[in-house]
């Protein structure tokens, strides 16, 4: 079981989650990674930074069960991390701290650089959450196969994506990633959502949430494995009772605000 996914830095791409450009780092409970700027050509550490402001050592990341912990190995600068999913929620791993947990599920980790900042993206998909239904004392837990956060964005579009079927199961369209983003644009939380971040967080979904071996097609265009992948999704998702109608509530109503009248 994987723990987390790393996503070195590099020049940001649709299908970077799902066809892993950059190339993702996955960890195990108990696996390590270091970061930095590394020995001379960008060897010695998993994570390059290449950054002349950066230590060639500047931290570690630790794998553990359902989380990650970070290191900090500079003695004299704080790193931050960001909550990808929260409103401008961080923390701050103080110089020289040890093994700081991260209880984030999208997580930036920010470095100060001679550039500005270097960064690079941790995600940790198998975050656990209790079952009401497990009784103390009842032995090991059961680990869910598909543990989805209602309160994530990524959850969001989700619903969004299934919500022409749980209106009309006969209804085969499916929404593409524009039409989502202005679905769930209303919402204070997703005011900025772009087209492109949907299809992220589709690929976060398909390849990292729900593990869907979704290849490319020989032949096929990149709509067309767009399109199947959304298929797959919304798919599993109603067939697993992931995505409910209950769920319909998380979406802005449907219902538009009458006109107002002018006054003469």
């Amino acid at each position: 079981m994987e723990t987390i996914i790393v996503q070195p830095p590099g020049p940001p791409r649709p299908d970077a989650v799902g066809a892993g450009k950059p190339e993702l780092l996955h960890m195990g409970p108990g696996d390590v990674a270091e970061f930095g700027r590394g020995l001379p050509g960008g060897g010695g550490v998993a994570v390059v930074l290449p950054d002349p402001g950066i230590s060639r050592r500047a931290g570690r990341l630790e794998a553990a069960e359902d989380y990650w912990r970070l290191s900090n190995f500079s003695r004299d600068t704080a790193y931050v991390v960001e909550n990808l999913e929260g409103a401008g929620e961080y923390i701050t791993v103080a110089p020289g701290r040890l093994g700081a947990p991260v209880p984030f599920e999208f997580s930036r980790v920010v470095l100060p650089a001679l550039s500005g900042t270097a960064d690079f993206k941790v995600f940790a998909p198998q975050h656990a959450y209790l079952d009401e239904r497990s009784a103390p004392g009842a032995g090991e837990l059961t680990v869910h196969p598909y543990a989805l956060d209602a309160t994530a964005k990524y959850f969001l579009v989700l619903v969004a994506l299934c919500e022409p079927r749980l209106r009309d199961p006969s209804d085969s369209a499916l929404p593409g990633a524009g039409d989502i983003a202005e679905r769930l644009r209303p919402l204070e939380s997703c005011r900025g959502l772009t087209r492109s971040a949907v299809n992220y967080h589709i690929d976060y979904l398909a390849f990292a949430k729900l593990r869907l071996d979704v290849g490319d097609e020989p032949g096929a265009d990149g709509n067309a494995r767009t399109g199947a992948k959304r298929t797959r999704l919304a798919s599993l998702a109603l067939r697993f009772g992931l995505v409910r109608e209950e769920h319909l509530a998380l979406l802005p109503s449907r219902k538009r605000p009458a006109p107002q009248g002018t006054c003469s």
